[in-house]
């Protein structure tokens, strides 16, 4: 244990070694000034702002001031010129005593950026104190046969003040039988009391001198001490010490009873003239007496209070051996006690805070706190070793001063994940036994705008039917910011665009504050099916961070476009024809086919046909997929030669809308019809030549755009995996309709419109009105998904654009 605790005051002197080879240079470089004590309030000590080499314009702004320590009240500083003054009136003896230099340590701060000086007053001491004595007056008994040359030791006058201001020497008053004899101790001048010549009591039995202590100062101060000197006769041999100087140690903290030491003084008389008896010297302080007992038969000295090296380090006590003789025998001997430092102080820590608030944003080396740790033990015992907990982005930074450090970030500080820490501080000496001390810290980190808002998902898909209320919210965006306050208000706007795209964000608008989403208009189906815009968040911290997300919009078909006949139209636009058939044409014979066509898709652009008047029902039948007017039976004599068909054309929305066809049919005897129509033949054949020439081009151009289709299509197909085409198309029957050219794309899916009939495989995609199918795309690595409309007609859209082109 004690190989143990040598080792640690070892390592522990290595490390205050290094310490003041590390700071020894800057600490020579503090500043140091003297000032009087007693002075008055106000009085200036010196320029510390100059001296340091500070501009004194900026000493306000960087809260130039001394930080909180002992006796920091003493002085203060003035901001406006950096001058430091006499605060309060200070008595040298009363903050120093016993000690001859007077050192009062300062520590000035200064801010932004931080720096840290020491300042040290010395307090020089003046002559306000003269020499005085315990008593006015001491009496001393000395026997006749005492020979010349015999000292006696008398009351020392005590002055508080040090150095040259003390005691510097006695006088006694004039005499031919004393003269003083002065012996310099560690602290005092000690006088005694020299006989120069024999006593002899019949002549004069008592003396009376006085004596006079004066100091160093100038002008020098005095006492006086009333000596009486009553001569004795008798006893002629005085008790002697074995030691005039005893030099013992103790450890502090004695237990009450401890031997000191046992004096030991010899009378060569005998009987009552060798008896002796052990007293404290009459001037012997009073802590003396209170911290130590004397048996005046033993000599033995024992601790009677408490022993404490930080309240005091030596004791020196006066003691005296007296016999019983008439007249008594004195003899004086010095005690000297030294006290044993024991480690039974823990360390203390001293915290001043510079800032309650550290910004996340802090630069590693940011001092935050000072923190001063002092041991009152000395040595070993009063080396102090500083940590603070392992767990948190802060470190502590040596001082130039001993046991001062800084605490700083080591690290950056982010309030999102962590916005308080608990610092741990432990401060443990050096002693055989360490003593330790810990204390908490807490630091609030402050939020800086370091985090943009996010959005849920990017991007955003919206389906919205066509035909919306303007005004109407249709869609909702929100961010979040995991920053605080202002850093974490959220405001929201569009970003306009320009050309197609900036004309369909013109009729946007979004709440700057929630997200919500309006339309200013109504959308059409029929004119833009799809569009995007972006939304971009913005935070309010300066400076503000913001980021933006994409909204895909697809607008829904709604039944808002009825059905347009395309044939039969009269020359006035109205929906009718006529139609001129011979009699003999049999079963089945096509009259007419009725086309039209609607600008919704899906359902709400699927056509049915249905005959709503007809003159007879047996002679003409309708198919009500087509549009096509077929003969049901061979015409006979009694058949009327003119028949009236009002046909009713309905797509399948949910609320389908409809137009209605008229068709006139009359039969005529097959010459007739043949005469009709060489006529009409001949009437038309010089304006139908150029048509027929354009048209012959366009049917030649048509035909060979759809065979190029159909090889892609068939070529597409069989780059296809054989399962897929087995699986999904071997049962495929589209009854020769085509592919609908319009498509979506959302995501990883494309999507077209498709009719009723579907191929096996096929998924219904909801909110489609059941005509939409997803056919499962297995190329690989593209994740695309084809849809097909078909309309409900057997003739191609190929053909209605024909008839539209023929018709024009």
């Amino acid at each position: 244990m004690g190989e143990r605790g040598q080792r640690r005051r070892v390592n522990c002197w290595w490390i205050a070694g290094i310490l003041l080879l590390c700071f020894g240079k800057r600490i020579l470089a503090q500043l140091r000034y003297s000032v009087p004590e007693e002075v008055q309030v106000g009085t200036p000590v010196g320029n510390v702002a100059k001296d340091l080499g500070l501009d004194i314009s900026t000493l306000t702004d960087r809260r130039f001031r001394i930080v909180s320590g002992p006796n920091h009240a003493l002085f203060q500083l003035n901001q406006n010129n950096g001058v430091l003054y006499v605060g309060q009136s200070m008595d040298r003896e009363e903050l120093c005593d016993g000690t001859k230099v007077c050192l009062i340590n300062l520590k000035i701060v200064v801010e932004s950026p931080l720096e840290i000086h020491y300042v040290s007053v010395q307090i020089t001491d003046v002559n306000d104190h003269e020499p005085t004595f315990p008593e006015n007056e001491q009496r001393l008994e000395i026997a006749e046969l005492i020979p010349p040359g015999t000292r006696f030791q008398i009351h020392a006058a005590r002055d508080p003040d040090v150095s040259a201001q003390s005691v510097r020497l006695y006088k006694l008053s004039p005499n031919d039988l004393f003269d003083i004899e002065v012996r310099d101790s560690e602290e005092d001048k000690i006088p005694f009391l020299v006989l120069k010549k024999p006593l002899d009591r019949e002549q004069k039995a008592e003396h009376r001198l006085v004596l006079t202590a004066l100091d160093g100062g100038s002008p020098s101060r005095s006492g006086s001490l009333n000596l009486t000197v009553t001569v004795l006769d008798a006893n002629d041999n005085r008790p002697v010490f074995s030691k005039d100087i005893h030099t013992v140690s103790i450890d502090e903290n004695a237990p009450i009873g401890t031997l000191v030491v046992r004096l030991n003084a010899t009378d060569l008389d005998e009987g009552s003239n060798s008896e002796i008896e052990y007293s404290f010297g009459k001037t012997q302080k009073k802590k003396v007496l209170d911290t130590f007992e004397l048996d005046s038969v033993t000599g033995e000295i024992r601790v009677k209070g408490n022993v404490d090296f930080e309240d005091t380090e030596i004791y020196r006590l006066d003691l005296q051996a007296s016999d019983k003789g008439q007249p008594p025998w004195t003899a004086e001997s010095r005690v000297v006690i030294k006290i044993q430092d024991v480690n039974d102080n823990k360390p203390e820590i001293e915290v001043t805070s510079l800032r309650n608030l550290v910004p996340e944003d802090s630069k590693p080396g940011t001092v935050i706190s000072l923190i001063s740790v002092t041991d009152r033990d000395s040595g070993v015992n009063g080396k102090v070793i500083c940590t603070i907990s392992d767990n948190v982005p802060f470190d502590l930074t040596p001082s130039i001063e001993e046991n001062m450090y800084s605490l700083v970030t080591k690290g950056r500080l982010d309030r999102e994940n962590v916005s308080h820490y608990e610092i741990t501080i432990t401060a443990i000496d050096c002693g055989e036994t360490p003593l330790s001390t810990v204390k908490a810290l807490s630091v609030q980190v402050s939020d800086v705008n370091d985090n943009r808002p996010k959005f849920s998902q990017n991007p955003f898909e919206l389906y919205m039917l066509e035909n919306n209320a303007p005004g109407a919210s249709i869609f909702s965006v929100s961010a979040v910011d995991n920053d605080l306050n202002e850093n974490a208000a959220i405001t929201y706007h569009i970003v306009r665009g320009d050309r197609l795209q900036g004309d369909m964000t013109s009729f946007l608008n979004v709440n700057s504050d929630n997200g919500q989403i309006s339309a200013l208009k109504s959308f059409d189906f029929e004119t833009v099916k799809t569009f995007q815009f972006q939304v971009v968040a913005t935070d309010s911290g300066t400076p503000s961070l913001s980021s933006n997300v994409t909204v895909n919009v697809f607008i829904l078909d709604q039944n808002d476009n009825a059905p347009v006949i395309l044939y039969p139209v009269s020359s006035n636009g109205s929906a009718e024809g006529v139609e001129e058939i011979p009699r003999n044409v049999n079963a089945g014979h096509l009259v007419t086919k009725v086309r039209a066509y609607d600008a919704d898709i899906g359902y709400n652009g699927w056509l049915l046909f249905s005959l709503q008047q007809v003159t007879d029902h047996s002679l003409f039948g309708l198919d009500r997929y087509t549009g096509q007017i077929r003969t049901l039976r061979s015409f006979t004599e009694t058949d009327e030669a003119e028949h009236k068909l009002v046909i009713l054309v309905k797509d399948n929305g949910n609320v389908s809308l409809s137009a209605t066809a008229t068709v006139i049919v009359k039969l005529v005897e097959p010459k007739e019809a043949f005469a009709a129509s060489d006529v009409k033949s001949s009437t038309k054949v010089d304006d139908e030549d150029n048509v027929t020439f354009y048209l012959m081009i366009t049917l030649g151009s048509v035909s060979v755009l759809f065979l190029i289709s159909i090889i892609v299509l068939i070529a597409m197909q069989c780059s296809k995996s054989t399962d897929y085409t087995s699986k999904y198309l071997q049962d495929a029957n589209y009854d020769g309709t085509l592919c609908h050219s319009i498509q979506y794309r959302s995501g990883d899916k494309r999507y077209m419109l498709v009719g009723p009939r579907m191929s096996i495989g096929s998924t219904i995609v909801p909110g489609s009105h059941a005509n939409t199918l997803v056919l499962p795309d297995r190329r690989g690595t593209s994740g695309e998904r084809q849809l097909c409309f078909f309309s409900s007609e057997t003739s191609t859209y190929l053909e209605l654009w024909l008839y539209e082109l023929l018709a024009s």
